[in-house]
């Protein structure tokens, strides 16, 4: 029997397997999946009444919510495609994507009414802005007006189409412009497959949604956590008081995290005056953990915390750091190390560390090349970018563009972006290498190492460091501190304390674009990387 793959069997399956279970808890509200089912549902049904046609592009100015997480399904289940927005970008940015994705509705928060205004004049295909709080000077009407005009009709599975779009993701900018991430029913639907086989404990799961769900490491976790039937926290903004506040009250055993945000619990006073005992996992990705990290939130929170890797044109995971039947760790410094990994493929993926010619690099930990993967979960191509898609996908693998080792169980690190590989004096550098030293010292809040012009060597290492509140380091100190983790030719020639945080995008990846714009600005072309 041939039944399409979507993302809306995840949400059938948690109705018929879990109706009476509290599904979503946001704010002060709670909802069963019965009650959250029928709210996806009727909001299908009062898009179709709108007038909402299949493959419309659906935008969204949200933060975590009920709202936005029902939309994961109400969407798609209309046959339009949802397309969370970074909240964080600028409005020329934002309406740039706008314009690209030739969205008709835009579905905003309170806090965006005046943005909203603004971009509906620079975004003329804007037919319909939608309320999500209470009615608005800028909105059409409100979400919940949607909702009330809509039945809640079940999807008819089998007239689906597993190879449409369902979710359109825009990159972070990190390294360039955005690009929208096309991602079909199919790719969504086998991706929460795989991801299902990572999870240890799902009849105890208590899921909190940390991460923004415009993020990457956001917006991968609805669907598994909706056909497994785990109680899911909404967390509205990143706060370390509000996400300790939470895991107290709601026991939550779960959370995903990127490097920043770890840095923020770490250092948050407040840490200590709640019962964090709850906590079983903690998943870092979306940047690079050091091993110091790792062990911290380990010492910290008092359970096992992994990385992963992956992108959004992977919807996102590819890899993640947990145990393998044919590898025993040495000790336990080898196994938070290899915690700190971007770790093995996934169910459903496979990946490879290749030379610049397509061959498979010795896998000896020691020899750089690029990943490149393939599998149920890689995106269509960019949206309207038949080039940029073209320019990542060869021979049927996606070129991720970071660079990395691995070894013969397959286990992969990545070393660095391939646009940041630092190259002195003939040298290949990892900034990652280097950033993880300095992270290592006690007293480093936040660092970023990119690529500086030298007369002599071509480039060579700038690193640009946040210290942490009543701490004190000179340059002096941190490279003697250095000098025993790495080699000479890797030490940092310019060193830079900042009292400012270092810029971020709106998923919390250091801009090192900009960084790196104040010392090549006039050298060479490498600043618009």
């Amino acid at each position: 029997m041939f039944v399409p793959l979507t993302p809306l069997r995840c949400l059938e399956r948690a109705l018929d397997l879990f109706p009476h279970k509290i599904g979503i808890v946001c704010g002060g509200r709670e909802f069963t999946y019965s009650e959250f089912g029928a709210r996806a549902r009727r909001l299908a049904s009062g898009l179709a009444k709108l007038g909402v046609n299949p493959g419309d592009r659906l935008a969204y100015l949200s933060f975590n919510t009920h709202r936005l997480l029902e939309s994961y399904f109400g969407v798609i289940q209309a046959r339009s495609i949802v397309m969370p927005m970074n909240v964080r970008l600028s409005p020329q940015e934002l309406a740039a994507i706008l314009q690209h994705a030739g969205a008709r509705y835009l579905f905003f928060e309170p806090e965006f009414e005046q943005l909203v205004a603004g971009l509906r004049q620079a975004c003329p295909q804007l037919e319909r802005t939608v309320a999500l709080g209470e009615s608005s000077a800028a909105a059409d009407l409100t979400y919940e007006e949607i909702v009330e005009s809509g039945q809640p009709e079940p999807a008819e599975i089998f007239t689906y189409d597993e190879n449409s779009i369902a979710e359109l993701f825009y990159t972070s900018g990190s390294t360039g412009a955005p690009k929208g991430v096309a991602l079909t029913h199919r790719s969504l639907y086998l991706h929460a497959l795989g991801v299902m086989n990572l999870c240890e404990d799902p009849n105890n799961t208590v899921d909190l949604h940390t991460i923004p769900l415009f993020h990457a490491n956001g917006w991968g976790r609805p669907q598994v956590s909706t056909m497994l039937g785990f109680k899911q926290v909404m967390v509205r903004r990143f706060d370390p008081l509000t996400v300790f506040r939470l895991i107290e009250q709601h026991r939550a055993t779960e959370m995903s995290l990127v490097p920043v945000m770890a840095n923020m619990l770490l250092n948050a006073p407040e840490r200590t005056g709640h019962d964090l005992s709850s906590l079983k996992v903690i998943l870092i990705g979306g940047a690079a953990a050091s091993p110091e990290l790792i062990a911290r939130m380990e010492q910290s929170f008092g359970c096992r915390v992994s990385a992963g890797y992956g992108l959004t044109e992977t919807a996102p995971v590819l890899t993640m750091s947990r145990a393998k039947s044919t590898y025993a760790w040495k000790d336990e410094a080898d196994r938070i190390s290899r915690a700190a990994m971007a770790g093995w493929p996934m169910v459903g993926t496979r990946v490879r560390v290749v030379d610049l010619h397509g061959n498979d690099v010795p896998r000896d930990m020691t020899s750089m090349g690029e990943v490149v993967a393939q599998g149920d979960n890689v995106m269509e191509g960019y949206y309207r970018e038949p080039e940029a898609t073209a320019a990542v996908i060869e021979g049927n693998w996606f070129h991720t563009g970071d660079m990395a080792v691995w070894d013969e169980e397959g286990w992969i690190h990545i070393v660095d972006r391939k646009k940041e590989i630092i190259i002195s004096g003939g040298e290949n550098i990892s900034s990652i290498e280097v950033e993880k030293a300095i992270f290592a010292h006690e007293a480093v809040l936040e660092c970023a190492v990119v690529a500086a012009p030298d007369d002599q060597w071509g480039e060579v290492p700038a690193a640009l460091i946040v210290l942490k509140p009543g701490h004190s380091l000179t340059q002096e100190t941190l490279l003697d501190f250095l000098s025993d983790r790495l080699g000479r030719f890797k030490m940092p020639r310019i060193i830079e304390f900042s009292e400012d945080p270092l810029p971020k995008t709106g998923t919390g990846k250091i801009r090192k674009n900009v960084l790196k714009h104040r010392y090549w600005v006039g050298k060479d072309k490498r600043v618009q990387g």
